[in-house]
């Protein structure tokens, strides 16, 4: 697959950098920018993102940040099956659980919530970062809501991170997810309450908390342009019915 001029392979983090060198330097380069390419789609292109894995793949399996992004691509595009076999891949070679919660999704993906939640019970739970101790609280009450447990996936979620004020980079997700749930549960209130809270803590806009807030307040957004459009040919409907008229005069 092509990659563009801009691309060095240098952009890759220092870690990913240090472990391609165990491999011969024009190789280690040309994975190094199939790895940039990855990071570079994985949001707005999953396809191709997942196109670039596979290079990084061919050339260099026995890297584990290559079967790490390789395992990320698959996820995107929603290969749960490939995405855990790379992750559990990657977590043989380095022996690293930071990838256990998006496993345990993986398993949801597969339609497998109560291998999710045996997971989510796990100890290696307890040696996840908060960062990730969060994500998998997620995963959980995702897994509960597979199984249709609404009140056991509110339970789940209601923790010391959802009372905090301070907010982190989950607090968004976490508070929305929580406002998803009571929703879901029928609890409009609570609801509306909490997506509210996680608008507060959505800096960046990783949510549509603010759109599902509006629409439970009844907020209907017109798209200026359409509404535009609609008035022309309003418009030149009365143009043309007045054209008719005159004919009918004129006869």
């Amino acid at each position: 697959m092509p990659i563009p001029e801009d691309v060095t392979g240098e952009e890759i983090d220092k870690d990913v950098r240090q472990e391609l060198q165990s491999l011969p330097k024009t190789l280690a380069e040309d994975v190094a920018k199939n790895l940039v390419m990855v990071a570079r789609l994985l949001d707005e292109d999953p396809e191709g993102a997942y196109g670039y894995s596979r290079v990084a793949l061919r050339l260099a399996s026995r890297v584990a940040a290559v079967r790490e992004a390789a395992g990320f691509a698959a996820y995107a595009t929603q290969k749960y099956g490939e995405a855990l076999a790379e992750f559990r891949a990657a977590k043989r070679m380095t022996g690293n659980i930071d990838l256990w919660p998006v496993m345990a999704d993986c398993e949801r993906g597969l339609g497998r919530p109560e291998k999710a939640l045996d997971m989510a019970g796990a100890p290696e739970v307890h040696k996840l970062d908060k960062a990730g101790q969060v994500e998998m609280r997620l995963v959980a009450a995702g897994a509960r809501r597979d199984m249709g447990q609404l009140d056991a996936a509110i339970v789940t979620l209601q923790s010391s991170e959802l009372a905090s004020n301070s907010v982190q980079p989950w607090t968004a997700r976490l508070r929305y997810a929580y406002a998803d749930a009571l929703l879901a549960a029928g609890r409009e209130p609570e609801a509306r309450e909490w997506f509210a809270k996680a608008v507060e803590a959505d800096r960046d806009g990783s949510t549509d908390a603010s759109d599902r807030l509006a629409e439970l307040d009844g907020v209907e957004f017109v798209d200026a342009l359409t509404e535009d459009e609609a008035e022309d040919e309003a418009q030149a409907e009365d143009e043309g019915e007045g054209g008719d008229a005159t004919e009918e005069q004129k006869d």
